[in-house]
């Protein structure tokens, strides 16, 4: 199906960009792995498929052609495409040094589902995990957030900061088809990635601005929120909050500007 406007092009991209480079979180009890959202086939799920998310009414078509009418590969021979039209997105050393090389759609699709809830599975992060360690003051019982961690996330808030847009939507929508059929690999036989790919970014920038200590606490391995309505709130919040306000203050300009362009080249 042809689209009325440019065709720009694939709905991972905007992930890689945009919401998979703060995916280097690794701490706190958000990152294990949820069985109930695998990556894999169907028929290796559970027997239950996962609710259909709410309808967002921006979908995107999934058959749109590109404007070259390029061929694409199928998801699993996907990767080197993928990762040879990030560059001119993120930079060529972000693409080496940030981003998994391998199963890339299924990673940022899946990733892009569970940002809404309350577990990102860790093992099928589309970023690689990064080993600068997570601070703490305090002890098991009564800590709080370093806020010697929020320097740490730098470089990364930089590569999103320097995004272009315009260029991850060319991007998005050349490979929409193949994010398209892995999130209908998922169990959503109905639904669009797009919808749910607003949603996770609507989801991150209602993350509260928090200012003053963040009280944590440390009952197994992981430290978690003392709070626990901000325990309780989606994955990708928690993760939003572990950077400090003033880095979520700019990776939200940058959602909101990716959301904008999203619902602009959506069909009306």
């Amino acid at each position: 199906m042809a689209m009325n406007k440019p065709m720009v092009a694939g709905a991972a991209v905007i992930v890689a960009g945009g919401l998979g480079l703060w995916y280097f979180l690794e701490t706190g009890g958000s990152d294990a792995p949820d069985a109930a959202h695998p990556v894999d086939a169907p028929a290796d799920r559970g027997a239950v498929a996962p609710a259909a998310p709410p309808a967002i009414a921006h979908p995107l078509p999934q058959a749109a052609s590109t404007a070259s009418d390029e061929k694409l590969p199928g998801i699993e021979q996907s990767d080197t495409a993928l990762l040879a039209a990030l560059p001119p997105v993120i930079g060529a050393a972000a693409v080496h040094d940030y981003l998994e090389p391998d199963n890339l759609i299924r990673r940022l699709v899946v990733t892009v589902d569970n940002i809404p809830r309350q577990k990102i599975p860790v093992g099928r992060r589309p970023v690689k995990r990064q080993g600068a360690p997570f601070h703490a003051d305090g002890d098991e019982l009564h800590a709080t957030l370093d806020p010697r961690n929020y320097q740490r996330y730098a470089p990364y808030v930089a590569v999103v900061r320097n995004l272009d847009v315009a260029a991850l939507l060319k991007v998005y929508l050349h490979f929409y088809p193949l994010l398209q059929h892995a999130y209908q690999d998922l169990g959503y036989p109905n639904g669009y990635f797009n919808d749910r790919l607003v949603e996770a970014i609507d989801s991150l920038l209602a993350t509260p601005q928090l200012t003053g200590p963040i009280d944590l606490v440390r009952p197994n391995v992981m430290y978690e929120f003392a709070d626990p309505a901000l325990e309780a709130r989606p994955a990708g919040q928690k993760l939003m909050i572990r950077l400090g306000p003033d880095n979520a203050t700019e990776i939200k300009a940058k959602l909101t500007e990716l959301r904008a362009a999203l619902v602009a080249a959506a069909p009306h």
